[in-house]
C-alpha cells in the first residue's frame, strides 16, 4: 500500500534531491502536496523552487503550496551562503510554467489531514517546522490525525553546523519544532549524525550526471554546488546530503539504524537555542518521544538514489 505523504520544505539542494526521490518512486509513495516554507531563502523564493524541482521532475501534477513567511516567534534567519542567492543555485533551471495553488499550505495541511483517514498521512519535514507548528496550534484536532512525522533536523555527536549546538532546521524555528515534538506523534528523526555521513563524493555526483536524464544532469549540477561549502568547512571528500535521507528512510528503513528517546529543544538560551537534548542514554527519566536515527547505510542510500532518479524525466 502506498504511503501517503505532504513535503514540507525549503528546497534547498538537497530538499531539491528529496523531492526527485519521493517523486521518483510512485509505486510506494503517493505526494499529496509540497508545501514550502522559509528557511534557506525567504518564501517566495522557496516556493519557486519547489516548483522548479516538481517540473523537473516532470511530474507536473503534484500541487504546490506556499506556507509561512517567518518563524513563529523569531526573525527568519537564511541560508544564502550555502544554497547561494536562489537558494537552489547550481543548474540553469528555467522559470516554472505550473503555478502555486492558492490556499495557504497551513491550512492545505490541515484540511488535507482532516479529509484522509486517520493515520494514513506521513508528514515529511526537510526544513524549519514553522509550518507544522502552526498548523498544530490552529487546528490540535488533526494532531491525533497523522500517522508520524519524519523530519530533518538537530544533532547530538555531531553537534550543530549553524552554532556548536544547533543545526540550521531547528535553530531557524524552536518554537515550532517544541511544538512537534511535545505533539504526541511518532516521530522519526533523522539528524547531522547520520546525514554527515551521506558524501557526495565525486564519484557518486558523476553517477547523477552519468543516468541518462535532465535529472540526473541536474542533480550533479546541484550538488557540484552546494556541497563546495560543506567540503570546504569540514576537509571532508564530499559534502553531506541531508534531507532524501528523509525520504530513504520512508523507502528503505533498513538502511537506517536509530534509538527510541527523549528529544527536548532549547527556545531560552540564546547560547545554545535550538539545540535538540537528546536523552540518549535515559538519564532523565522523560518520556520517549522520537526514534532518534544514528547511523545508515551510506552505499545503499545512494543506489537507491540512482535507481529512482534515473526514472525521472
Amino acid at each position: 500500500m502506498r504511503r501517503k505523504i505532504i513535503i514540507d520544505t525549503d528546497p534547498g539542494q538537497d530538499d531539491a534531491v528529496a523531492i526527485l526521490l519521493a517523486l521518483g518512486s510512485p509505486a510506494e509513495i503517493e505526494v499529496l502536496g509540497i508545501v514550502a516554507v522559509a528557511g534557506n531563502v525567504g518564501l517566495k523564493q522557496n516556493a519557486r523552487n519547489a516548483l522548479k524541482v516538481v517540473e523537473l521532475s516532470g511530474r507536473t501534477e503534484t500541487p504546490v503550496y506556499a506556507g509561512c513567511e517567518r518563524p513563529m516567534r523569531r526573525v527568519l534567519v537564511t541560508a544564502e551562503y550555502v544554497h547561494g542567492k536562489t537558494g537552489l543555485d547550481g543548474p540553469d533551471l528555467p522559470e516554472p510554467q505550473i503555478k502555486l495553488r492558492d490556499q495557504h499550505g497551513v491550512d492545505f495541511i490541515i484540511e488535507t489531514l482532516r479529509r484522509e483517514p486517520t493515520g494514513t498521512v506521513t508528514l515529511c519535514a526537510l526544513g524549519p517546522l514553522t509550518n507544522l507548528g502552526m498548523a498544530f496550534v490552529k487546528a490540535p484536532d488533526i494532531m491525533p490525525r497523522v500517522q508520524e512525522i519524519i523530519l530533518m533536523g538537530g544533532g547530538l555527536f555531531e553537534g550543530g553546523n549553524t552554532t556548536p549546538a544547533a543545526e540550521f532546521n531547528i535553530y531557524v524555528d524552536p518554537e515550532a519544532a517544541d511544538v512537534v515534538f511535545h505533539s504526541g506523534i511518532p516521530i522519526t528523526m533523522v539528524p547531522l549524525d547520520v546525514t554527515h555521513f551521506m558524501l557526495s563524493t565525486k564519484a557518486r555526483v558523476e553517477r547523477f550526471r552519468g543516468l541518462g536524464n535532465r535529472t540526473g544532469v541536474a542533480t550533479a549540477e546541484m550538488l557540484e554546488f552546494f556541497e563546495r561549502f560543506d567540503e570546504q568547512k569540514y576537509g571532508w571528500e564530499g559534502g553531506p546530503l541531508h534531507d532524501p535521507c528523509v525520504i530513504a528512510y520512508l523507502l528503505k528503513p533498513e538502511l537506517f539504524k536509530g534509538k527510541h528517546v527523549n528529544v527536548a529543544i532549547e527556545t531560552q538560551s540564546e547560547l545554545t537555542r535550538g539545540m535538540t537534548v537528546v536523552d540518549y542514554w535515559g538519564v532523565t527519566g522523560r518520556a520517549k518521544n522520537a526514534t532518534y536515527l544514528r547511523s545508515g547505510d551510506a552505499d545503499g542510500f545512494y543506489e537507491l538514489l540512482f535507481e529512482r532518479l534515473k526514472t525521472l524525466a
